[in-house]
């Protein structure tokens, strides 16, 4: 990769830099910040898709009843 150092300031500001190869896309290069935040944003996420599971599963515990399980 011959501008190296153009890719990576492309990275700065919440903006990836995107990879080919034959044509296609095939990498996407992103700030260690914004890698970060993408992979808590997706662990927040499952664990909200966890809850409702758990939810429609089982029962909904009313304030009063967690407040007396606490």
């Amino acid at each position: 990769m011959r501008n190296y150092n153009e890719v990576l300031r492309s990275c700065e500001n919440e903006s990836p830099a995107f990879l080919t190869k034959k044509c296609r896309g095939k990498y996407v290069l992103l700030d260690i910040v914004d890698y970060e935040k993408m992979k808590a944003t997706i662990k927040l996420l499952a664990n909200l898709e966890e809850g409702e599971k758990s939810a429609r599963e089982e029962v909904w515990l009313s304030a009063v009843d967690l407040e007396a399980a606490l």
